[in-house]
């Protein structure tokens, strides 16, 4: 652990990531958008209350489209940290050199999306006064906002994972970013499309009595649905009854994730420096024992 923690690849990450000026102004900009997104959403409801006040039972609302922000967020901006990270070094013609280290590919890789992963924790962690903003009314639970929180990490390590797998794959960085977003919005998006018209199907399938398991495991593995599934339960368990399972989608949605990213990371740490052919290892071999 402590080589993927303090190893030159990740110091120098870290020092171009947060070094620039840019890096903060980000966040900063980041940041007043949400505040005037909460005052927004606070002031359009005080408008349309008759007595012009905000209701305590309106925070959980509040918090909802705070999360979903910053699930659009995280899904937007990570492909666009990772997709380049393999890529853009051998664009520039320095992964050879990188390669010439001591680091292992484990350790590039691991690095590289810890650096990453860093900045989007620091949009995180930066939002977090905000949402003080929520317990003043009340209606959120501490452990509302630390699922929420574990949800947000799941999401940023699973699709800078992708980023990173598209990056090792491409030799061109513009190709592996678009690849890294179809996936990424396609994971999202386009698993929720799908769910929902299982859902119409399995309302029709469900009327005789057949168990239809599909929309409750495709809602098991879309980040959105399990997202609002925290606030609303409804949902998931009208799906359960379609499959006729009692047990709770967060075990599959927990174990397809720490699959897909270690399949992906081990992938990744595979193509970023592939074995030499049998043959030429013997050949290289052969070259030293003359020498010798």
């Amino acid at each position: 652990m402590s080589k993927w923690l303090n190893n030159p690849v990740l110091t120098k990450e870290i020092k171009l990531r947060f070094r620039s000026f840019k890096s903060y102004l980000g966040i900063a900009i980041y940041l007043i958008v949400l505040g005037l997104l909460v005052l927004g959403y606070m002031g359009a409801y005080m408008s349309f209350d008759t007595n012009h006040a905000f209701q305590p039972s309106e925070s959980r609302g509040i918090f909802l489209v705070l999360c979903l922000f910053q699930l659009a967020l995280f899904i937007f901006v990570t492909p666009g940290l990772t997709a380049g990270v393999i890529s853009s070094e051998r664009e520039r013609q320095t992964l050879p050199i990188l390669l010439t280290t001591a680091q292992s590919s484990s350790v590039i890789i691991i690095s590289k999306m810890i650096a990453s992963l860093a900045y989007l924790l620091l949009y995180l962690i930066a939002s977090l006064p905000l949402y003080t903003m929520v317990f003043l009314y009340g209606g959120v639970s501490p452990a509302l906002l630390l699922s929420s929180i574990g949800l947000f990490i799941l999401t940023m390590i699973t699709i800078a994972a992708i980023g990173i797998w598209t990056s090792t794959f491409f030799q061109k960085t513009i190709v592996s970013m678009v690849t890294s977003y179809g996936i990424a919005f396609f994971l999202t998006g386009g698993f929720a499309i799908v769910t929902l018209m299982m859902s119409i199907f399995g309302e029709e399938y469900t009327i005789d009595g057949a168990s239809f398991p599909w929309p409750l495991i495709l809602a098991s593995i879309n980040i959105p649905i399990m997202l609002y599934g925290l606030f609303d339960q409804s949902p998931i368990i009208v799906l359960q009854e379609y499959a006729g399972w009692k047990l709770s989608p967060w075990w599959f949605f927990v174990s397809f994730y720490v699959l897909l990213i270690s399949l992906l990371l081990f992938t990744s740490i595979r193509r970023l420096r592939p074995r030499m052919k049998k043959q030429d290892q013997n050949r290289t071999t052969n070259s030293l024992s003359n020498l010798e």
